[in-house]
């Protein structure tokens, strides 16, 4: 297997993604439409027989391989449990392959659109594949696969991000000191919250990463998915004002809980689970500079006005991580 640098997709052209698939005997017919993705690389291609598939071309250097077979055998186990997932498709035994230092899986095309959480109805149908999905990564833990929490989400990018110098010299006290009465916060957060069960995750459950069809939802890109609190997986389908969140977090739960219990002590970690997005944003994107791709799609990234607003954002958070749950515990 040819050795190639951590961060490039430089020898990723279209001749290497139509040759990848050939090695599986999947015969590209042309079409190759590139995907909205960053961390990884994502194609729809044609083939000259049947439908056009998805391939998805990893990050080299993120995960390992057994990490990634690791997800690929949850949503297998998902699809066994009638969820509507899009599991990698196995060929040639195994859903996990390699072309030229570079590893990939193939994946059935799912149309759908993204959902309109606000029509009636909508979050509850959400909530109970939630719900069936956390009941069955419950079952067992990853063991090769990070957890989400305040240390691998928070302290460390934060760290990553003062030690390599991204932060504006002149912004650079501002930034550390309220970074730091952020992650003081969230550690009081996790503590109010007490010992919280931890279960395999989507880890990354925004709208973005659903698709609405007449039948319903089907969930995409277990990319992102890591043993953590059952709340990060509910906290990005919530928006608004407190009013709003409240109300739509009750819809929420009126489908969770028809198949797994949600603890609401999680709910002291909505916000701090806010923050250690929001800070781990910050170092992903900055981790990732290298990649050419990244400037190019992200150009507001890095300067002045960024990590003013990152600034001001964290001290929202450190405010907002002090106030009562969305409703009493």
């Amino acid at each position: 297997m040819n050795s190639i640098p951590e961060y490039t997709f430089a020898g990723l052209g279209p001749d290497t993604v139509l040759d990848a698939l050939d090695t599986l005997g999947l015969q590209g017919d042309g079409r190759l439409l590139a995907l909205n993705s960053y961390e990884n690389r994502v194609y729809q291609v044609g083939l000259d027989q049947g439908p056009p598939v998805i391939v998805k071309f990893y990050r080299p250097g993120r995960w390992s391989d057994e990490a990634i077979l690791e997800e690929h055998q949850f949503c297998a186990e998902l699809v066994a449990d009638e969820i509507p997932v899009v599991p990698p498709m196995a060929l040639n035994g195994t859903s996990l392959h390699h072309h030229l230092g570079y590893r990939f899986a193939v994946f059935e095309r799912q149309g759908g659109r993204t959902p309109e959480l606000d029509q009636p109805g909508r979050l509850e149908w959400i909530g109970r594949f939630m719900g069936r999905i956390h009941a069955s990564g419950a079952r067992h833990p990853y063991s090769q696969r990070d957890s989400l929490d305040a240390t691998s989400f928070g302290e460390r990018p934060r760290a990553w991000l003062i030690a390599h110098d991204f932060i504006p010299h002149e912004l650079r006290p501002s930034w550390i000191s309220i970074t730091e009465q952020a992650m003081e916060a969230v550690h009081r957060c996790y503590s109010r919250a007490g010992d919280i069960h931890l279960l395999r995750l989507h880890g990354d459950c925004h709208p973005g990463n659903l698709l609405w069809t007449d039948q319903g939802p089907h969930f995409v890109d277990f990319d992102d998915s890591r043993m953590g609190p059952a709340l990060q997986d509910l906290w990005m389908l919530l928006s608004g004002d407190r009013a709003e969140m409240s109300r739509q977090l009750v819809d929420v739960l009126a489908g969770y809980e028809s198949f797994f219990e949600f603890d609401e002590r999680e709910l002291h970690l909505l916000e701090a689970l806010r923050t250690l997005r929001l800070l781990n944003y910050s170092a992903w994107l900055a981790m990732r500079w290298e990649d050419p791709a990244f400037p190019l799609a992200f150009p507001w990234f890095n300067s002045v006005r960024y990590w003013q607003d990152r600034i001001l954002e964290m001290r929202e958070q450190v405010a907002l991580m002090d106030e009562p749950p969305l409703w009493s515990i």
